[in-house]
């Protein structure tokens, strides 16, 4: 099929919850795609930081392979061997003690919100419920999580929203104290927010928010959805800062292109949930473990976040040359391959003309660019990248 009947039928038969840019993907190969017509792309969305071994890696296609010809799906009332291994995996290479497994990014977040609750009433009394997150968030799109948010934007028309949540700025630890209300159960925060902006916490930020959650008996929610599993040149984004959370939420990265989330929690807080206070079907089936396992046995291989972080550090070094280069760029901000460029111009045309030219990147909050390749980018793709995007930003 072409791409205008691939376009046709997105519009004929598909709810239109995306504005869709004119292009119908339907190969890939590590950092590469190609459309219906044959054109080649480099792909520096990754799917939205999915993609983090690129497209069909080949750990995950045989892992995948060999787990759909041996058994696909399975209830949790069993036993689950890929599940296990996984979480295995996880947990062992983590400061928490226990996993749960879902299907999405919202879905972790929504599990760390129920957990949150449930232990803190357990430990603190039956009125503890509020969890406080930050401006320019992102935590997912059921209503729990869009509340969460820390954005109008996604909340209008949905109202009315739970109750439960509170947002102070974020970098702002005078702001965070101060909002603590009798309330209070736990606070929720992206370590490098991704959807709001591609902003980092400060060091002294999250260290102070640990303390203060450790002084008040408050539980610490770090969401690296976007920013876990290698995407900040560690494998978690907690390690960055040496901050270690109560609860992890992560998604994906995770299957490198499969669907799933999963939810980690310290020993103590994970006993919150027993059996039937939370479930999901398909969390956690054999073949989304098994791509996972080839995720993580892949990231966890000798010399493999040295190279994300020695790459990481040449991309943003091309990209701060560029910002000097042009007095529209504002500032260029981020950590291992999440960056963003912050632009004085609107993005959305700049991100077209990329296209036009064989580079794929998107724009957030209208004006910054975001850079969240493949971790295992080459280096003549990420100067090709660079050079496309001098040569866009130079007709800016």
């Amino acid at each position: 099929m072409s791409t205008q009947e691939i376009m046709e039928l997105t519009e004929k038969y598909i709810m239109k919850t995306y504005g869709r840019l004119p292009l119908a993907l339907v190969k890939g190969q590590g950092s590469r795609v190609w459309d219906a017509e044959g054109n080649e792309y480099l792909d520096f969305v990754g799917g939205l930081a999915v993609d983090s071994l690129g497209h069909c890696h080949p750990a995950v296609v045989d892992a995948v392979t060999e787990q759909a010809r041996t058994l696909m799906h399975v209830s949790n009332l069993y036993h689950i061997e890929p599940q296990a291994h996984l979480a295995r995996l996880l947990v062992e290479n983590s400061c928490c003690g226990k996993a749960f497994f879902c299907n999405s990014g919202a879905e972790a977040n929504e599990a760390a919100i129920k957990l949150a609750r449930k232990y803190a009433k357990f430990k603190r009394g039956q009125d503890k419920f509020e969890i406080i997150t930050a401006l320019k968030s992102f935590h997912g799109r059921t209503l729990a999580t869009i509340t969460a948010t820390g954005q109008a934007k996604f909340q209008q028309g949905f109202e009315p929203l739970p109750e439960g949540f509170k947002y102070v700025p974020f970098n702002d630890l005078a702001a965070l104290e101060e909002a603590i209300g009798p309330h209070t159960c736990a606070v929720m925060l992206e370590p490098v927010q991704g959807e709001g902006g591609v902003n980092a916490a400060h060091q002294s930020y999250l260290e102070g928010v640990k303390e203060i959650c450790d002084q008040k008996g408050l539980l610490l929610i770090f969401d690296e959805v976007q920013c876990g599993l290698g995407r900040t040149g560690k494998l978690f984004a907690y390690q960055q800062y040496g901050v270690e959370p109560h609860i992890i939420t992560l998604a994906k990265a995770l299957g490198g292109g499969f669907p799933i989330g999963a939810m980690l929690a310290q020993d103590e807080v994970a006993q919150a949930f027993q059996p039937g206070d939370h479930a999901s079907t398909f969390g956690g089936n054999p073949l989304a473990c098994a791509a996972g396992v080839a995720v993580m046995e892949t990231m966890l291989e000798e010399g493999f976040m040295a190279k994300v972080n020695a790459a990481g550090l040449y991309f943003k070094k091309w990209l701060d040359v560029l910002a000097g280069k042009y007095n529209f760029v504002k500032e260029v901000r981020g950590m291992g391959f999440l960056l963003g460029m912050e632009l004085n111009v609107e993005g959305a045309g700049i991100v077209a003309k990329c296209q036009e030219k064989g580079l794929l990147i998107n724009c957030v909050n209208g004006s910054t660019l975001r850079f969240i390749p493949p971790l295992n980018v080459e280096r003549a793709q990420i100067d090709r990248a660079v050079e496309i995007l001098d040569g866009v930003l130079s007709k800016v």
